[in-house]
């Protein structure tokens, strides 16, 4: 080997070296922000990734703060000005980001976030207070069709996906989805606490913010939003029922603006080494959640195109104007 060919291998090794060195400091913290108040879907999520982040020591030192308010709109904006360029901060966004940011008229974009990885799935639960005279999802449909507006919703921020599954279901009982009684809030803990105080006719959101109170019989699960019955809820679905509904939530974690290539590499694969932990997926079966895995261009393709295909939903029942 010659002088030369031994201070370009040299130089290699170092290059190498120092991108590992550098691989394994992004690693060692992470802050995840979950948009949203404590005890709603992104919380849970969040804090169930740092919990499964540290169980299995993939990242050393994990911490979620919560920003809430509109639909995560406030909590995008500090993301997208405060974070840009730092590789060891992600945000938790999904469905209901999507629809937020368009029915408040966002001046910040998805399009200024780094596309990580859709991490999981989980379809839509109706509920109503155990004392309810409604029985079950006709009852729920022939109530929205003799007055929409008479019929109040408890679900998550406006233009989410509660917001548009209960939009749905009007539409599918006969009734104008345009004059639905949608009363928004930032928390699950909130939007619960309104259903089982019998504050709103009905309740909307995902079955593992539901399911201790349907199984200590304090709610009745109306339905679900899946396409037949699931294994692990005891419960009919809409389609079971009669109503032509079907919709699924989904989560997913972005980083911020200005990471480079490596950066963005780097960060992919530490959360999809995540998705493969056993603390992650014992942590999915316990909160009933589906592993909806995807990332990388898959998943900023998937990104656009719900953009486009909510943009389009939100307009046909009046949630947005075209």
């Amino acid at each position: 080997m010659t002088r030369i060919t031994k201070g370009l291998w040299r130089g290699a090794l170092t290059a190498a070296a120092l991108t590992l060195a550098t691989s394994a400091m992004a690693q060692s913290d992470l802050k995840i922000m979950a948009p949203a108040a404590p005890g709603g879907g992104w919380d849970q999520t969040a804090r169930s990734m740092q919990q499964a982040f540290t169980q299995s020591g993939l990242v050393k030192n994990v911490q979620v703060t919560n920003v809430p308010g509109a639909g995560g709109s406030i909590g995008i904006a500090q993301f997208v000005n405060g974070a840009k360029g730092d590789p060891n901060q992600l945000m938790v966004m999904g469905y209901v980001m999507v629809g937020a940011l368009l029915t408040n008229n966002s001046p910040v974009t998805l399009a200024q976030v780094t596309p990580i990885a859709r991490i999981t799935a989980e379809y839509e639960a109706i509920v109503v207070p155990a004392n309810s005279p409604i029985k079950d999802a006709k009852e729920l449909a022939a109530a929205v069709k003799a007055d929409p507006a008479k019929v109040t919703w408890a679900g998550g921020s406006a233009g989410g996906v509660d917001h548009i599954a209960a939009a749905l279901f009007a539409k599918a009982a006969g009734a104008d989805p345009t004059k639905i009684n949608y009363i928004p809030f930032s928390g699950g803990g909130e939007a619960l606490a309104a259903i089982l105080g019998g504050k709103v006719t009905a309740g909307i959101s995902g079955y593992g913010e539901f399911e201790s109170q349907i199984k200590a019989g304090k709610l009745r699960l109306i339905g679900m939003t899946s396409p037949g019955k699931l294994p692990n809820v005891d419960g009919p679905s809409l389609k079971d029922q009669g109503i032509d509904l079907e919709i699924a939530n989904w989560r997913a974690v972005v980083a911020p603006p200005g990471l480079s290539p490596e950066q963005t590499k780097t960060l992919t694969e530490t959360v999809d080494k995540l998705a493969k932990t056993k603390e992650w997926q014992e942590l999915l079966k316990a909160k009933g959640w589906d592993d909806a895995y995807m990332s990388g261009p898959a998943f900023a393709k998937y990104l656009s195109d719900e953009q486009a295909k909510t943009k389009e939903v939100l307009t046909s029942v009046g949630l947005v104007k075209s």
